[in-house]
C-alpha cells in the first residue's frame, strides 16, 4: 500500500491532498495536524468528494506525527485557519522531526517561504539534499508556460521553458533554452514579447495556495510514479569538495526518491546571472 503523508491541513495541505487524492498518487493519504478536529473533517471532505469523482484513496486526519513512518513521500504544507506556513525554526526542527521518523522518504516543502527550510535543513542540521526540496518553483514555471502558450497561441503542452535562481528577485526565464512546439522559443516569440514575460515573472510570485498544492502534488505524482519528466524545484545542489552551495532554483528529476539536479546550459549573460545566486554556502 502506497502512503502519501501532508503535514499541514491549511489551505495549500488542502490542495495538494485533494489534488493527490484525485490523481489516485496514493491508496492511503494522511493529513498531520496539531488541530485533528481539523485535519479529520478536512479528510472526511476529502473522501465524500472521492465519491462523487470516481476517485478511492482513503483520506485519514490525525494529530500523530509518526503517521509519516513508512510514507513514501511526504509534503509539508502550512497550518489551519490561515496560521500561515510554517517558517524559522520550528520549520526546521519539524523537517528533521520527520526525517527521524522516516529516513527514506522524499519531503516535500510546498510553501513559497519554504526555501529557507530547505536550506537550512541541509545547512544546519545535515539533511541529506537529495530527499528534500522546495516546489513552489513549479507553480511558477506552469504560471509561465500558460502565459507563454497565450502569447504563442499554443497549447501549453506544447511550451518547454525552466526558471532558474533565486526567489522572490532572483527570478528568471532562460528563453535561449525554452521552446515552442519543438521550435526555440527566440524564434517564435519577438524580443519585446519576451521582454513583456520576463517582466510578468515577479507579479507570479509568490504562487496562490491552490498553485502551490497544485505544485506539490504534480511533483508528488512525478516523484511516485516515476515518470522521465523534470520539474522546477528549490534544491539546494553539491558544490565541490562536496561542500554545498547556496540553495537555488533549478530543473531537476526525481529518481527512486532521490533529487538529481540538471545543471542548465545556458548562455553567457544568463550564466552570470545563475552562478551569481547560486554560488558555495557560507
Amino acid at each position: 500500500m502506497t502512503s502519501l503523508v501532508v503535514v499541514g491541513a491549511g489551505p495549500i495541505g488542502a490542495a495538494a491532498a485533494q489534488h493527490a487524492a484525485a490523481a489516485g498518487l496514493a491508496t492511503r493519504i494522511v493529513l498531520v495536524d496539531a488541530a485533528a478536529d481539523f485535519a479529520r473533517g478536512l479528510a472526511l471532505d476529502l473522501c465524500q468528494s472521492g465519491a462523487v469523482t470516481g476517485t478511492s484513496s482513503m483520506v485519514e486526519g490525525t494529530s500523530d506525527t509518526s503517521a509519516v513512518i513508512g510514507a513514501r513521500l511526504v509534503i509539508v504544507a502550512d497550518k489551519p485557519r490561515d496560521a500561515g506556513e510554517w517558517r524559522g525554526d520550528e520549520a526546521a526542527a519539524l523537517v528533521a522531526s520527520i526525517r527521524t521518523l522516516n529516513p527514506s522518504a522524499l519531503i516535500v516543502c510546498a510553501g513559497a517561504g519554504q526555501d529557507d527550510v530547505v536550506e537550512r535543513a541541509v545547512h544546519e542540521r545535515g539533511l541529506a539534499a537529495d530527499v528534500l526540496v522546495g516546489s513552489a518553483p513549479e507553480a511558477l514555471r506552469q504560471a509561465m508556460i500558460a502565459l507563454a502558450a497565450l502569447e504563442a497561441t499554443a497549447a501549453p503542452r506544447d511550451i518547454s521553458l525552466a526558471v532558474l535562481g533565486r526567489g522572490p528577485t532572483d527570478l528568471f526565464v532562460p528563453w535561449e533554452g525554452a521552446s515552442v512546439g519543438g521550435t526555440r522559443a527566440t524564434d517564435v516569440l519577438s524580443p519585446p514579447i519576451l521582454g513583456r514575460l520576463d517582466r510578468q515573472l515577479p507579479f507570479l510570485w509568490p504562487p496562490g495556495p491552490l498553485a502551490l498544492g497544485a505544485a506539490a502534488a504534480h511533483v508528488a505524482r512525478v516523484a511516485i510514479s516515476r515518470r522521465p519528466d523534470w520539474v522546477s524545484l528549490f534544491v539546494v545542489p553539491a558544490g565541490e569538495g562536496g561542500k554545498h552551495r547556496r540553495g537555488v532554483v533549478m530543473s531537476a528529476r526525481l529518481r527512486d526518491g532521490r533529487v538529481r539536479p540538471m545543471w542548465p546550459v545556458l548562455a553567457p549573460r544568463d550564466r552570470v546571472r545563475f552562478e551569481s545566486v547560486s554560488g558555495t554556502a557560507d
